[in-house]
């Protein structure tokens, strides 16, 4: 594992709808984004190694802010607002785009929007997308696969083959199989934070 952030030493910071609510401070940012029910806080709370730090909703949907978690006074992991979540007015489905095209467009602190995709099933019309707007936005597209224990092993090359052919990967993406069961993917995710924060990104391959 690489080392240099001290990702235990975290903290929650803000939650934001507007961008005069984000912090004020030039920390790198990493966001993570996907469907309301993917996982985003647990995989954020998974590789900090809390249990609740990142506010975990049974109810889909329900976070609508960003929220900020300071890491070790050195980078901000960043948790987006889920999408996908069908009992949403279109009013909120449209602040919800106006949020994030803003966060996304103008942050000049964010270096890489992570996009997170279940294991289980084929990318959504909605996480391609998302994917889309990330690769308009950065150089390359960076995808968790979370849920990972939920497969049997005989799944497992199957979906993470249509996955990454239903979001066109290329050799300069990466691809990150996780679970919040066990360790797998943490260390990577660990890893690949601190190469993108130095400016380095190396493609994963299984």
């Amino acid at each position: 594992m690489i080392t240099g952030i001290n990702f235990q030493n975290a903290q929650f910071e803000t939650s934001a709808v507007k961008k005069e609510g984000y912090p004020k401070s030039d920390m790198l940012e990493f966001a993570f984004a996907g469907r309301s029910n993917v996982g985003k806080s647990s995989m954020i709370n998974k590789v900090l190694n809390r249990k609740s730090l990142a506010r975990v909703s049974g109810t889909p949907g329900k976070t609508i802010t960003i929220n900020f978690y300071n890491i070790d006074k050195k980078i901000y992991l960043v948790d987006l607002p889920g999408y996908g979540y069908a009992k949403r007015s279109k009013e909120e489905v449209a602040k919800w785009g106006e949020m994030m095209e803003d966060y996304l467009a103008n942050r000049k602190q964010l270096v890489q929007t992570i996009l997170l995709v279940d294991s289980r099933h084929t990318p959504t019309a909605q996480d391609i997308q998302m994917a889309e707007w990330i690769r308009h936005y950065h150089d390359r597209l960076v995808v968790i696969t979370t849920k990972m224990d939920k497969l049997k092993k005989s799944e497992i090359d199957e979906r993470l083959d249509d996955i990454a052919q239903t979001l066109e990967l290329t050799e300069d993406d990466v691809l990150i199989p996780f679970s919040t069961q066990n360790d797998e993917g943490k260390e990577l995710v660990i890893d690949l934070l601190h190469l993108m924060r130095e400016g380095v990104l190396l493609p994963y391959e299984e």
